[in-house]
């Protein structure tokens, strides 16, 4: 794709599986040329505040879904103040084109797009389409997803709806797992907390590992993910379990821990699930019981009948995961056979197929 001297907006959510689609799509951009700018909320800033190549703008709005009538009169008010800042911005910005990448945050923005008739694009990447980018589709130009649609979209929108696969960063795509899974006594593990999972991991996780040691005498390494200040706590358990461990906090370079692990554990959120997969990493998902619309479980279990990963309910967790890291362990070509069916799967185009799209509408 040729360089362009032109200018894009992406608006994404607060959640890492908003921000960094978001991120990975900026830095393709930037690539080639083109000025980027980045709008979030204050949930979103923590995760990309660091990033010192991108121009970021936080935009505060709330969702308007709120029972209590009281806090609904006062999101009402943010979410208006919210399209005043979104409409400043565009008038002064003047994008070619905005990126709605899901999230109640984006809603305002893509809103404003649309009234002063700048075109805007969608990206979902559940298999289920969210609560934003439902009432946003009608208006947009097109409608990007990550997987097919598990939820029937209107006949009518069908035209602008493409499925362009995962936006994920350059570096997963090109990550190459040599690791195969011998039948080697211990098994390593990648816990991938974040700040929705950490703290049921962190107390619930150790005491199953306890159960592997004790009742079953396995051997197993623990790359655990989780809040600074869970960090003692958990050296101080895995040390008495006498389990070899390694705790970390948020990583920009968790293919350091990629490289280690046989087998990920993890929530189900559609980024995550998307850089194990493109990356060949066996995982448990284990979906997160809140997720808006039950998204997560959506897709665990799609990756599950694909036989890309394991799927395991939080409410069974303590007892279920305690027999599948055994069964696991027992025969590990249980995990070599998740690997030859991720390895199928590919979003190596998923740039290219953006490029593609905008290309035309770009160059207006």
């Amino acid at each position: 794709m040729k360089k362009f001297n032109k200018k894009i907006l992406i608006a994404t959510g607060g959640t890492g599986g908003h921000i960094f689609p978001a991120y990975s799509l900026a830095e393709h951009m930037i690539k080639q040329g083109i000025q980027i700018k980045i709008t979030t909320d204050k949930r979103g800033l923590k995760f990309i505040k660091n990033y010192k190549n991108l121009d970021i703008k936080v935009i505060n709005t709330d969702t308007i879904f709120k029972k209590n009538p009281i806090i609904f009169i006062i999101s009402l008010f943010k979410i208006s103040f919210a399209f005043l800042n979104a409409l400043y911005l565009l008038l002064v910005y003047k994008p070619n084109i905005v990126f709605g990448m899901g999230g109640y945050s984006s809603f305002p923005i893509c809103i404003a797009a649309k009234l002063l008739n700048i075109p805007f694009i969608i990206y979902e990447n559940n298999l289920i389409i969210g609560k934003a980018n439902k009432y946003l589709l009608p208006y947009a130009h097109k409608f990007f997803t990550a997987y097919p649609m598990s939820e029937k979209i209107s006949e009518k929108y069908h035209k602008k709806t493409l499925r362009i696969g995962n936006i994920i960063r350059q570096n997963i795509i090109n990550f190459k797992n040599k690791k195969i899974i011998y039948e080697q006594n211990q098994i390593n593990i990648l816990i991938l907390g974040g700040s929705q999972a950490a703290k049921v991991f962190a107390e619930k996780l150790p005491k199953i590992f306890e159960e592997c040691i004790k009742k079953e005498e396995l051997k197993i390494k623990i790359f655990q993910q989780c809040t600074p200040e869970q960090n003692e706590e958990l050296k101080k358990v895995y040390t008495l379990l006498n389990i070899e461990h390694e705790i970390f906090n948020f990583s920009e370079n968790i293919l350091d821990f990629f490289v280690k692990t046989d087998l990920a554990i993890t929530r189900s959120g559609a980024s995550m699930l998307a850089e194990l997969l493109n990356c060949n990493i066996p995982f448990i998902s284990i979906p997160l019981p809140s997720s808006a619309d039950n998204h997560q479980l959506k897709n665990a279990e799609y990756f599950e009948k694909l036989g890309c990963g394991f799927l395991i309910k939080e409410e069974n967790m303590s007892k279920d995961l305690f027999q599948l890291i055994k069964l696991i362990h027992k025969d590990k070509d249980l995990l070599n056979q998740v690997k030859s069916t991720q390895i199928k799967y590919s979003d190596k185009e998923v740039f290219r197929k953006i490029d593609n799209q905008i290309k035309e509408k770009i160059d207006e």
